[in-house]
């Protein structure tokens, strides 16, 4: 279920980060419900960052934050950036593509990998143009040095977590260079233990009396996961070209041990088992060369294959009931390829290009008991995509004047079988033609602002476009939507920036955007269904940051707010949402450096979602380089007080969701992280589709 709601799980990160996800499954142990014009210099110290445009760029070098830790702990740090364990929001953006050294980053243990040290620079960019897919909230661009040395490198890191359960993450990568060749490989071992402790109570008419379906829970998710990789790049001159192939095995054992009721019953001792095993390949080649002097051609292409096997089993101890069993076997394949060229044109900087993929998936489900399966019968789940796009985009300066000009063309051939028969109803055919515009002015070396719009069509997540049910319980199913919409987004954004203030707000309408809702499902007995639904909502994200170092000591100051407009028959779901982040960097002497991130935020809605209030948590880390940089240590603490709250409630359809969980936020951790002559791998591809990259 993780994967069903990623996008709407990044979009409440991206607005309150202090929010826990909604809609969570009680058979998973996380939520299922859970975006170069004219400079103007803020600051040039600790750390320069300044506007450019509609994209922040804060220069790391030279300041306290290039000591920090890894990449996690320095954007943490940074204005507009927010970071919950490993995941990174952007305030007021979803679907956040990030890049290091214009390669994508393909899973979150790479910021963890990479040490602030080696970090010269991390541009945010609020308003991605044409060039991007048009799902694209924001991209975040980090630049590493150019530390060319010569021969072997080696870089080997370690972190241990206290939690309610210990985890540790390892880390190994080699490096060697000769001549115009690079050479890497390296290799992550990450065993992650999560315990999390819950209880849902479903309320609603039934028969025409009301009825209470309630269920508790203790989830204890065991994971273990690894990534090897190897490949090399060429430069010479003005071109380069390279390569390499990753490989990701993971297995996972998830248990939930609680108990179910319905009304006055006695609650019924309910165990959920799952064991999951997957593994993943990809593929990636670049090709980059300027010739002209200024002209630019780059080509990116990627293959990756996918298979992830579950097995499910609930059994209910305490009585007679015969435990239900349940299979399923995901899997997909992708090959993108994206080639677009740059040069000047008109007194402007121009880019063109194309950016095409296929992909496949399949999801064959198996229901292995019959009383079960006249409800939630076995099901085999077949999609396949096309896709081509072509993109233009133009920039020009007029003085203090900047304007950015785009447009995106895509196609797109969808077709949908359900047991090997193709659903004419679902398979569909698409031109969708999204422009953006953007508009920036410079009043002076201290004041900018900028006015952008963006039409995007946004396509849900594969795992959501299923016809397939899973069970929950005895009165609980989830399950996709097959005739789930694609989504239409209209955007207008404002974004500027006054001495030491930044402000940014977005006006939204969205169309076909889809929530999660419970409905009751055609059953013998009562059954309660959680699903994804097209809904269509208008919101307003709006957030004001202040940051200036004084003397060793940088604060931070960001305060937020969400409102939407979203109604669903007789019931709204426009509740306010307000949200405040206080971040501290101290240089202490001796070359120690400290932080301390307080934030919070009130209750309020969030598509169907009504999430608890969070007053304040505070997270805190100390650390220091010794031997000439060459060993990092940091310890951290994260929600030292344990304030962290989880809580959401649902009304949809006549069924009110009450769910209280706790998650294992508050710990500790060690990093220790030895380098030998350590240099950035010269990677130089990027994503040949990022859209389909985060659909599966």
């Amino acid at each position: 279920m993780k994967s069903k709601t990623a996008r709407l799980l990044i979009m409440a990160a991206a607005s309150l980060p202090g929010l826990a996800a909604a809609q969570n499954s009680e058979s998973v142990p996380t939520d299922s419900l859970t975006q170069i014009l004219q400079e103007v210099v803020v600051t040039a110290r600790q750390p320069a960052t300044r506007l450019e445009g509609s994209t922040l760029v804060s220069t790391i070098g030279g300041t306290p934050l290039q000591n920090i830790g890894n990449a996690l702990d320095l954007l943490a740090q940074l204005p507009m950036i927010k970071v919950q364990d490993t995941a990174v929001s952007v305030i007021g953006r979803d679907n956040v593509l990030i890049f290091i050294d214009g390669r994508p980053m393909r899973d979150d243990n790479e910021l963890q990998q990479l040490r602030s040290s080696n970090i010269r620079k991390v541009e945010l960019q609020m308003a991605p143009g044409a060039m991007y897919a048009a799902t694209t909230g924001a991209v975040l661009k980090i630049t590493t040095r150019r530390n060319f040395i010569r021969g072997l490198s080696l870089t080997e890191q370690l972190q241990v977590k206290r939690r309610r359960r210990w985890s540790a993450v390892d880390f190994l990568s080699l490096n060697y260079r000769t001549g115009a060749c690079d050479i890497f490989a390296s290799g992550s071992y990450n065993h992650d233990n999560t315990l999390v402790k819950g209880y849902t109570i479903n309320r609603l008419d039934y028969e025409g009396h009301p009825s209470t379906v309630g269920s508790s829970q203790r989830n204890l998710n065991t994971a273990d996961a690894a990534t090897l990789k190897a490949g090399f790049n060429y430069s010479a001159d003005s071109r380069s070209f390279g390569a390499y192939y990753r490989f990701n095995p993971e297995k996972g054992d998830f248990t939930n041990t609680g108990n179910e009721w319905l009304d006055s019953e006695p609650p019924l001792d309910r165990d959920i088992y799952r064991d999951i095993k997957g593994h993943s390949h990809l593929v990636s080649a670049y090709y980059d060369d300027t010739f002209s002097e200024n002209c630019h051609l780059h080509f990116d292409g990627d293959f990756r294959h996918s298979s992830t096997d579950n097995a499910v089993t609930t059994a209910y101890p305490s009585s007679q009931l015969t435990p239900i069993r349940s299979t399923d076997r995901k899997t997909s394949t992708l090959w993108a390829g994206k080639l677009y060229l740059g040069f000047p044109l008109a007194k402007g900087d121009f880019t063109v290009g194309t950016q095409d993929s296929r992909t496949s998936t399949t999801l064959d489900y198996r229901m292995l008991d019959d009383c079960v399966g006249a409800y939630i019968p076995s099901s085999l789940t077949n999609t396949r995509q096309t896709s081509a796009a072509l993109f233009a985009s133009w920039s020009r300066l007029f003085g203090p004047l900047s304007l950015t000009l785009g447009a995106r063309y895509e196609y797109v051939d969808f077709v949908y079988r359900l047991n090997g028969v193709r659903d004419v109803s679902l398979s569909r055919r698409d031109h969708t033609l999204t422009p953006d515009l953007s508009l920036g002015y410079s009043f002076s070396d201290r004041s900018q602002i900028s006015l952008s719009y963006k039409a995007s069509t946004v396509r849900p997540p594969y795992s959501s476009l299923t016809s397939s049910l899973n069970y929950v319980g005895r009165h609980e199913i989830e399950g996709g939507n097959p005739a789930l919409r694609d989504e239409r987004l209209h955007d207008l954004q404002l974004f500027g920036m006054w001495g030491d203030f930044i402000l940014q707000a977005d006006l939204a309408r969205s169309l076909d955007t889809y929530a999660f809702v419970k409905q009751l499902h055609p059953a013998p007995t009562m059954q309660l269904l959680l699903h994804p639904v097209n809904i269509d909502l208008s919101f307003l994200s709006a957030c004001l940051v202040w940051s200036r170092p004084i003397r060793r000591w940088t604060p931070g100051v960001t305060l937020g707010v969400y409102r939407q407009w979203l109604s669903i028959g007789p019931d709204r779901y426009d509740k306010p949402i307000f949200s405040y982040y206080f971040d501290n960097t101290l240089s202490l002497p001796g070359g120690w450096l400290l932080t301390a991130n307080a934030r919070g935020s009130s209750s309020g809605d969030m598509h169907t979602n009504r999430f608890g209030a969070t007053i304040f948590t505070l997270d805190a880390s100390v650390g220091r380089t010794f031997f000439n940089k060459s060993l990092s240590v940091k310890l951290s603490a994260n929600d030292i007080f344990n304030t962290s709250d989880n809580d959401w409630s649902m009304n949809t359809f006549g069924i009110f969701v009450d769910k209280h969980q706790r998650y294992d936020n508050r710990g500790i951790s060690l990093d220790i992280t030895y380098n030998f002559q350590p240099r950035r791998s010269k990677y130089k591809g990027s994503a040949a589709s990022e859209a389909e990259m985060k659909r599966l």
